[in-house]
């Protein structure tokens, strides 16, 4: 039960990423580390989190323009 838990917890945290990924693209942002934290992933059971990674000051703009 535990693994299959972790599993869905891995799949929905890739999913949220390809979301975030797209949704910033459309926008014209591309966050070059997003992903997910490889630290969180290697528990015995993962509860994973998303990396947003370093930008530019350029993309970190943008991204807050687009927040507003």
């Amino acid at each position: 039960m535990a693994v299959r838990h972790a599993a869905l917890c891995v799949v929905e945290a890739e999913e949220a990423v390809e979301e975030l990924r797209t949704e910033l693209a459309e926008a014209g942002i591309t966050l070059p580390s997003l992903g997910l934290d490889p630290v969180s992933l290697a528990r015995e059971a993962p509860c994973p989190l998303v990396e947003l990674g370093r930008c530019s000051v350029e993309t970190a703009r943008r991204l807050a323009a687009a927040l507003r």
